[in-house]
């Protein structure tokens, strides 16, 4: 009897392991994070978000001591991430328990019952961060009759969608000729002294902006895009139309949620993997961190990478083949 207990706790503690091995988690501990869970949720096939996310889940882990799950997009015959597959991120449940919860997604349709864990969560008007593509985080195309085909980025009866209910905007163009243009994100002056905008400098990606249409007018813009004429920091803006005005690439405004409270969504057009090399939008996601969970958010604080971090350069089938989650600890 012995024997056969101890081989179904045995058998218990393998399926547990098993399912850890899909997501990472950094436990977070001493720092102003204590106590606090945040979620960071990967799921885009251009913009290497499964490298951006986990150097950002163990910058607040370890620095700032919050605790950090990060989900990925799973192959789930091999186990292995795969920014191609739309339909699997295993550990959705973890945003139950969630403070705070940063997406890098483009295009996922997720079942159900994987979905309604994001879902609950938005709809009981908690934090929100979304980055780059997650503006056109869902599309669905597979299950037309799911409740929550209408979070499409081109949803007809929920105006674009998630995007543009949500997060402020959904997918427009590209404003700027992708991967000719590079941004430099410059702070909007009037908002200057906002805490998401403290110690934020040097905010420069190769990704070029996108186009914004339907932000609402009660957003607060924090940062512009001034699109460049090449591909390097040093590039001097595109004179005329493209920089008159600058398309907004951050900004910060309250979503009235199902529940009737008010929620607090952050967004940034800006965030592919390659444009968290330089610091400013680093500093940006961590400040975003502190101040969406009741945190002040400190004149100085470490947004440094834990480690070297020297992400793969944006682009479609780039991602490094064969890894599993475990390999981006």
């Amino acid at each position: 009897m012995k024997k056969i207990l101890f081989g179904m706790v045995g058998l218990a503690l393998a399926a547990t392991a098993a399912a850890d091995d899909q997501w990472i988690e950094f436990p977070g501990g001493n720092g102003p994070g204590k106590g606090k869970h945040v979620v960071l949720v990967s799921g885009d096939e251009e913009y290497r978000s499964e490298e951006a996310l986990p150097m950002l889940g163990k910058l607040l882990a370890e620095r700032h001591g919050f605790r950090c799950t990060v989900l990925f997009a799973i192959d789930p015959k091999t186990g292995e991430v795969n920014p191609n597959e739309q339909t699997n991120i295993p550990g959705m449940k973890m945003i139950d328990t969630a403070d705070f919860v940063i997406l890098g997604l483009r295009f996922r349709e997720l079942p159900d019952a994987d979905m309604k864990h994001l879902v609950d969560y938005v709809e009981a008007g908690k934090p929100l961060l979304g980055l780059r593509t997650s503006t056109h985080a869902f599309n669905y195309t597979r299950n037309k009759q799911s409740p929550y085909a209408k979070w499409s980025f081109n949803s007809g009866e929920w105006p674009g969608g998630f995007g543009q209910q949500i997060l402020g905007e959904t997918w427009i163009n590209h404003h700027g000729a992708h991967g000719k243009e590079s941004t430099r994100g410059v702070i909007e002056e009037k908002n200057a002294s906002h805490p998401l905008l403290r110690g934020v400098e040097d905010v420069w990606g190769p990704t070029d902006v996108y186009g914004i249409k339907n932000l609402p007018a009660t957003a607060t813009v924090l940062l512009r895009g001034q699109v460049l004429t090449g591909m390097s920091p040093e590039d001097g803006p595109v004179a005329g139309a493209k920089n008159e005005p600058m398309m907004p690439v951050a900004w910060v405004h309250e979503v009235e949620s199902a529940s009737g409270k008010k929620q607090t969504v952050i967004c940034s057009t800006m965030g592919a993997a390659t444009d968290f090399v330089r610091p400013g939008l680093r500093r940006f996601v961590v400040n975003a961190a502190f101040w969406a969970t009741g945190l002040e958010v400190p004149a100085e604080l470490n947004a440094d990478p834990v480690g070297e971090f020297k992400p793969t350069d944006f682009g479609f089938n780039t991602f490094v083949k064969g890894r599993k989650p475990s390999d981006y600890r």
